[in-house]
């Protein structure tokens, strides 16, 4: 059974690069029309635009920093303006600091930006897509955690926390939105070869020490992540909800 998403419609946070940008891809090369957002990737949007346009992929993007509420609600009325309907919402914008921050000294404003991207933003994009679902009486809501959200991460305690927040998010919402045949899966992936992790892959010492903690020997690639994503999306999942799907090469194993 081939996947296929043929005219349904999604939109993707943090879309221009990474994860998002590979979700794009795979979404709209599957027939969907996808909407996808940036914050300060524009020429990463503009690309991705370019290449979505060759293919004759039905793509759009928007500026929006989903972490106000105001720029969420833009970004899906946008969607549905254009499209009119909404049927998947990726939730995947996010941020990652790579210096460490001890607890003594992770000062308030650092704790405020993460939860405000990581945790709020995904809260304000739910917010304002789920009305649209729930007139059109189903929907998908995926949302991007991470193997820190379950086993914690040491110096990086408020990422973990957000992510962390996220799952259980995504808890809830599944049996709230359940009756309403809107279903709520997460992906939680590891160590992603993306430009997050940069500070990582530019060095051969730490790209040997992370990948030697991975079972399979190495990060993933966007695809790798990407691909679930897009299952979670399809009708192979229509059953599935409430559900944490570990992407992380072994790294981290959750019974």
């Amino acid at each position: 059974m081939q996947i296929s998403l043929q005219d349904q419609v999604a939109v993707i946070t943090g879309g221009s690069r990474g994860i998002g940008a590979a979700t794009v891809k795979l979404m709209a090369s599957a027939g969907a029309k996808v909407v996808f957002c940036y914050r300060n990737a524009r020429a990463s949007a503009q690309t991705l635009l370019a290449h979505s346009q060759a293919a004759g992929w039905q793509v759009k993007a928007r500026r929006a920093d989903v972490s106000k509420a105001a720029d969420a609600k833009r970004l899906i009325d946008f969607a549905v303006r254009q499209f009119a309907r909404l049927d998947i919402l990726v939730a995947n914008a996010g941020i990652w600091n790579p210096d460490p921050a001890p607890i003594e000294k992770l000062t308030e404003k650092q704790w405020d930006e993460m939860m405000d991207v990581n945790l709020k933003g995904v809260y304000n994009v739910i917010h304002h897509a789920v009305p649209q679902m729930v007139k059109q009486k189903a929907g998908r809501v995926i949302v991007i955690s991470s193997t820190a959200g379950q086993r914690g991460e040491a110096f990086h305690t408020h990422y973990g926390a957000s992510k962390g927040g996220l799952i259980s998010l995504v808890k809830g919402l599944s049996t709230e939105l359940g009756p309403r045949n809107i279903l709520v899966n997460c992906v939680a992936p590891g160590w992603v070869d993306t430009e997050m992790c940069s500070s990582v892959t530019r060095s051969a010492r730490e790209l040997r020490k992370v990948s030697s903690g991975i079972p399979v020997g190495r990060m993933a690639r966007p695809e790798e992540i990407a691909l679930p994503v897009l299952f979670l999306a399809s009708q192979m999942a229509s059953y599935i909800t409430g559900e944490v799907l570990n992407v992380n090469g072994g790294n981290v194993l959750c019974g």
